[in-house]
């Protein structure tokens, strides 16, 4: 194997990387903290690519000549409906089943159903796509036979953006610290005053807003049809359980070595044989640890 085709290949593997950590961060913040197993978490990110269509048809409408930078009000855009959607769902519904994870598990697998329904009846079942601004189209090219498409970068940067901001809320700010002493010990946390179903409702709201921003991204590299958030859904809930369900850290790297090993596989035999692969070493880890790679120690 060439060293452009290894380089090519590892880049491809940190762009799937991305969306995975996208998707499954906000998975792993619900999770950890509730334990809520929302199976409708794809269809948040279905929306928040339908919600970049929207923009992106709005600026066509009003203001083509501003096309070049719809992406930067996309994006916000898709993450405040998802987080409104999100905080919605969690007072009126999720907070229902509470202590009932197969009833859950249930109730957000029909939820995801009538989303879907409801993305056909709005915006049909055939697939839909948002233009590129200019100044993506292309690619990088750092040394000769090596081409980094430019949508990739961006999207890896815009990931970094994310995960920094996600860091920076979780253990640098007053709320943050809610977050983790409810995650840690929800009893003693509201016995110190923390009003846990407030944490629940805006972690929750926190988690579907960056499912929307996954949905943005994922506008960059495929089209969107009201079944696109099943194409990530099972990976995302693999990446969690395989990290550790309370360790933001163990999904970032699951996230990164999943994906990378999903890039590969794929590159030396059939998509189906790589996910087959993957599935069965995830099975044979969690055999072994079955509290995931990086599970969070506790006296409880």
């Amino acid at each position: 194997m060439s060293f452009d085709i290894a380089v090519m290949q590892i880049f491809n593997g940190v762009s799937l990387f991305t969306i995975l950590l996208l998707m499954s961060i906000g998975l792993a913040i619900v999770f950890g903290l509730m334990g809520v197993i929302n199976m409708a978490h794809g269809e948040l990110m279905a929306l928040g690519a339908y919600m970049t269509y929207v923009a992106a048809k709005m600026f066509e409408r009003f203001a083509p000549g501003w096309m070049d930078i719809y992406l930067f009000v996309a994006i916000p855009f898709a993450f405040l409906v998802t987080f409104a959607v999100g905080y919605l769902l969690e007072r009126c519904f999720i907070r229902f089943f509470y202590n009932r994870p197969l009833d859950t598990l249930l109730a957000t697998w029909g939820l995801s159903l009538m989303l879907q329904q409801a993305y056909r009846t709005i915006f049909g079942a055939q697939e839909v796509s948002v233009p590129l601004p200019q100044w993506l189209a292309g690619a990088w090219e750092p040394v000769v036979g090596i081409q980094l498409p430019l949508t990739r970068i961006f999207i890896v940067g815009l990931t970094a953006l994310v995960a920094a901001g996600v860091y920076v809320l979780l253990y640098q700010t007053r709320w943050g610290l809610k977050v983790r002493a409810v995650m840690q010990n929800r009893q003693i946390a509201g016995a110190v005053g923390i009003d846990t179903h407030r944490v629940d409702s805006l972690t929750l709201a926190l988690g579907s807003g960056l499912a929307g921003i996954a949905g943005c991204v994922f506008t960059m590299i495929g089209s969107t049809n009201p079944g696109t958030g099943q194409l990530y859904i099972v990976d995302s809930f693999i990446v969690v359980v395989f990290g550790g369900v309370q360790s933001l850290v163990g999904t970032a790297l699951s996230g990164f070595a999943i994906a990378q090993s999903q890039t590969w596989l794929e590159f030396l035999m059939s998509g189906s044989m790589a996910k087959a692969t993957i599935l069965v070493l995830v099975i044979v880890v969690l055999y072994f640890r079955p509290n995931g790679l990086f599970s969070t120690r506790s006296r409880i």
